[in-house]
């Protein structure tokens, strides 16, 4: 059985896409987890102390052992001193979480499902620029009801990208590094004709 997503111009023909892509339930907590995952991707986690071994320095003993009335000391960058290493000194960490190839395309195609329930999926292919303009591109948004959200196309169209750079809460991104956060969040979301069966197949 096959779906149809409308066409951004009024009017105009709609696409086929099959319901093993376009057809499912929304799973919430498969998307979450997704995001989740996604976002923790992102993260640098470049925070780092030094430890006392990892400081410059300390490598004379400060005094003699006995007779000076002060404390025994060995080094002068042990964690009690000012110009010493921290005790539990933080280091760079891995904040990425596992997702597999199954659970990642089977939130995607939930995600995809809802956009197309909630009516923020479209498809347009008229959206090509023969030169990188601002105007002309927001003139061709304004003519299909397109505000802000995400413009996907199958591969780098530097023209739209260029144009789209200026537009507030437009974003422009190639099917194969769609992000999920971006998908989310769109309001509306428009598809090139090749883009989609990029996505279609990537996705069975």
């Amino acid at each position: 059985m096959s779906l149809v997503i409308p066409s951004a111009q009024s009017g105009g023909p709609g696409l086929a896409v099959t319901e093993e892509v376009f057809g499912r339930e929304f799973n919430e907590s498969l998307v979450h987890q997704l995001v989740v995952s996604y976002l923790a991707g992102a993260r640098s986690g470049t925070k780092a102390q030094k430890t006392r071994s990892e400081v410059r320095g300390g490598g004379a003993k400060p005094w003699k052992q006995k007779g000076s009335g002060r404390a025994r000391a060995g080094t002068t960058r042990g964690p009690l001193w000012r110009t010493g290493g921290v005790t539990f000194a933080a280091k760079p960490r891995n904040y990425e979480q596992k997702l597999n190839k199954k659970m990642y395309r089977a939130a995607m195609r939930s995600i995809f499902s809802e956009l197309l329930r909630q009516g923020r999926l479209v498809v347009s292919d008229d959206l090509s620029l023969a030169e990188p303009k601002t105007k002309a591109l927001t003139d061709k948004l304004t003519g299909i009801g397109f505000h802000s959200g995400l413009i996907v196309t199958e591969g780098l169209d530097i023209n739209l990208f260029l144009s789209a750079r200026n537009i507030p809460n437009v974003y422009v991104s190639e099917a194969r590094s769609l992000s999920p956060v971006e998908l989310v969040h769109s309001e509306k979301v428009v598809v090139t004709t090749a883009a989609l069966k990029a996505i279609e197949e990537s996705l069975s």
